[in-house]
């Protein structure tokens, strides 16, 4: 059997399933659901809806990540790209890293002191998100401009 057809039987399966589980939802109405969830009681549909999802998403992550690996040692140009790609992306979060410094102000989160560390973590993602925005339009303004003078 081809694996084209088996990924089209599988689909369709969850697909029946998640029509099923969905109906079931619409027809107990969300008063009933919500009074049930604050009660304690058995929300049995909307728990297996909720596990269709999280296996329709495991198999997604699964044939997404077989399938970059699987390319990506077909050929040694696109290897070659992508740890270029990967190493420029991690020579970003390690200088964002080693600019932002801790935070001297005592923040607190759900009551407990965010330590020196998390505040130096969350200043270094900060960083790394301008740097790569900033590369990011200025890549496309490269990109416009060069296609403007041709």
């Amino acid at each position: 059997m081809n694996l084209h057809k088996i990924f089209k039987i599988v689909a369709a399966l969850l697909s029946l399933v998640g029509a099923v589980l969905l109906i079931l939802i619409i027809s107990a109405g969300d008063e009933a659901i919500d009074a049930a969830y604050k009660a304690g009681e058995d929300t049995s549909s909307v728990d297996q809806m909720a596990y269709v999802a999280y296996v329709v998403f495991g198999l997604i992550l699964a044939f997404v990540i077989v399938f970059v690996i699987k390319n990506l040692f077909s050929s040694s140009g696109s290897l070659k790209s992508t740890l270029i790609g990967v190493g420029a992306f991690g020579a970003v979060l390690i200088i964002s890293y080693l600019v932002s410094g801790g935070d001297t102000t005592a923040y607190f989160d759900q009551g407990v002191q965010v330590s020196d560390g998390n505040s130096q973590v969350v200043g270094a993602g900060i960083t790394a998100f301008y740097i790569l925005g900033i590369c990011a339009i200025g890549t496309i303004l490269f990109s416009g401009i060069k296609k403007m003078i041709k």
